[in-house]
């Protein structure tokens, strides 16, 4: 891929005559990092396959009205985001299972999907973070995957950097409590 700046990237999009040519650039540029943010929160490849559709369809209808205020990179984050918690949200209500058959469930699907690569350990951290409350799991996700400070996850998931803090703090506790007693 060449060398485009976000700005760049934005213009292309925005102009009649460039914009497909600049939705396939920006595709280019984010589609794999958006995958994997939304992977690690839904687990499933075709769930994040859709979610990341999902995503990249948003932003293409709406990137005229990106007004800036943000990076392109925190807006599209944010959309992916969004889309995964509505996900998340939507797929819990459907569902009738206590918490350690949805654990349990989980490490099934993730040992039948051809395309995880991960041995026990990795599908025991998966359970833990599946165990927490959505939000938790959000910033859980973004700090420790994806290594965005505060102040990037407090712009993408529009909390305050302290109450944010406090998450990832009772996330890493309960994830760490889950790993010990269940390795």
């Amino acid at each position: 891929m060449q060398n485009i700046s976000d700005q760049e990237l934005i213009q292309l999009c925005t102009e009649a005559s460039t914009k497909e040519k600049g939705f396939r650039l920006l595709m280019q540029a984010y589609q794999e990092k958006l995958y994997w943010t939304i992977r690690r929160m839904v687990h499933i490849h075709e769930d994040a396959d859709d979610i990341l559709q999902n995503t990249l369809i948003k932003a293409y209808r709406f990137i005229e009205n990106f007004n800036q205020e943000s990076s392109l990179h925190t807006w599209l984050y944010r959309i992916a985001t969004n889309e995964s918690l509505t996900f998340l949200k939507r797929k819990q209500k459907s569902q009738i299972l206590s918490s350690d058959e949805m654990s349990e469930k989980l490490g099934v699907e993730l040992k039948a999907d051809p395309y995880f690569s991960g041995d026990d350990w990795v599908i025991n951290l998966k359970k833990a973070i599946e165990l927490l409350p959505t939000k938790q799991k959000a910033v859980f996700n973004l700090r420790y995957y994806d290594e965005m400070s505060y102040k990037k996850i407090s712009e993408v998931l529009d909390t305050s950097e302290g109450a944010l803090k406090a998450s990832y703090h009772h996330a890493a506790k309960k994830i760490e409590e889950y790993l010990r007693n269940n390795d």
